[in-house]
């Protein structure tokens, strides 16, 4: 008899058939979001469930069913997961690190030089049929080459971005917990503290995960120290900036723009920065390639077919679990 998962919104097919091969496979073909007590419910008598950051897998989740395994998330964070409560009750949790690196910094400039040069706003001028003629004051934006960039965590997804502002002969300044000299030398980086990258940046990209120290790692009086002329782009977790400071400081002029991809508390977004023009919203859309969704899925998949048949997930987040 094949263990019984529970597959929480509907992925591409092909990680739906290997779910399919591996598992007596339960899917959420209406691709809505489970509340809580239907999570509990569908969890019961199931070793595995695979899924996304819109799901929240509390102790209470957690421990509504005994016979759960592992718990495998299509992502690469993974706070949307009580991990400790996870361990305690001897469950895995795995992730899928690594396969979205490339789409997200991709993206983080999508936003950067969309912010930078008004595109969203030109775009609507366009289609609502105000543009009548070329005009030399129209729509000013920030120039990217040779200005300072400013990094705020330099992982998988912070190095790649610096490798693409190699191609606009910028400075990098990158701030941390820990100094890493191999990258500075790669990248042409240097190490400095958070408030110089506030003050020196022309553009500050957020690309730290989400822990109890990096919430509201951006507030009113970070956004005071920025220039007037400098964008925020966030393309890690919503939480990390203080939306409600962010909507004060772009209506007060305190910075010029900002790109965000994630909000504090996604889907809602804050009412004010709606109404902002100098601001680029997206929809958590970063890594939303198909190649790279679709990788993400298989990925996810083979992690909890691996882990409800005994055997090591390829990408444990908790591996003391399987010492047990």
């Amino acid at each position: 008899m094949k263990p019984k998962v529970l597959v929480t919104r509907m992925l591409p097919q092909v990680a739906l058939d290997y779910v399919s091969q591996h598992s007596d496979a339960e899917l959420n073909r209406r691709d809505i979001r489970y509340t809580k007590k239907q999570l509990i419910q569908r969890l019961q008598g199931k070793v595995g469930m695979i899924c996304l950051l819109t799901d929240t897998i509390d102790a209470e989740v957690l421990g509504s069913n005994p016979h759960l395994k592992v718990v495998s998330n299509v992502a690469v964070g993974y706070d949307n997961i009580d991990v400790h409560a996870a361990t305690k009750y001897g469950v895995l949790v795995t992730n899928t690190p690594g396969v979205l690196t490339e789409s997200t910094a991709d993206f983080a400039w999508t936003l950067l030089m969309a912010t930078a040069r008004r595109l969203v706003e030109a775009d609507r001028f366009v289609r609502a049929g105000k543009w009548k003629e070329w005009m030399l004051m129209g729509f000013l934006g920030r120039d990217v080459y040779e200005k300072t960039l400013g990094i705020c965590g330099l992982g998988r997804i912070g190095t790649a971005v610096a490798r693409r502002a190699q191609g606009f002969n910028m400075r990098i300044l990158y701030t941390q917990r820990h100094r890493d000299e191999a990258k500075e030398s790669a990248l042409r980086a240097t190490y400095v503290d958070k408030m110089t990258i506030l003050r020196e940046s022309d553009f500050v990209i957020l690309l730290l995960p989400l822990t109890p120290e990096t919430r509201y790692y951006i507030r009113a009086k970070d956004l005071q120290m920025m220039k007037e002329t400098a964008i925020l782009v966030n393309a890690a977790r919503g939480p990390i900036v203080d939306e409600k400071a962010l909507v004060d400081a772009l209506k007060a002029g305190k910075i010029a723009g900002a790109g965000l991809d994630v909000f504090e508390r996604e889907p809602k977004v804050e009412r004010g920065l709606l109404r902002l023009q100098n601001v680029v919203l997206a929809p958590h859309i970063a890594s939303a390639s198909m190649e790279t969704r679709t990788t993400m899925a298989c990925m996810a998949a083979e992690n909890c077919a691996a882990g409800v048949s005994g055997r090591r997930p390829p990408n444990p987040v908790n591996p003391e679990v399987l010492n047990r």
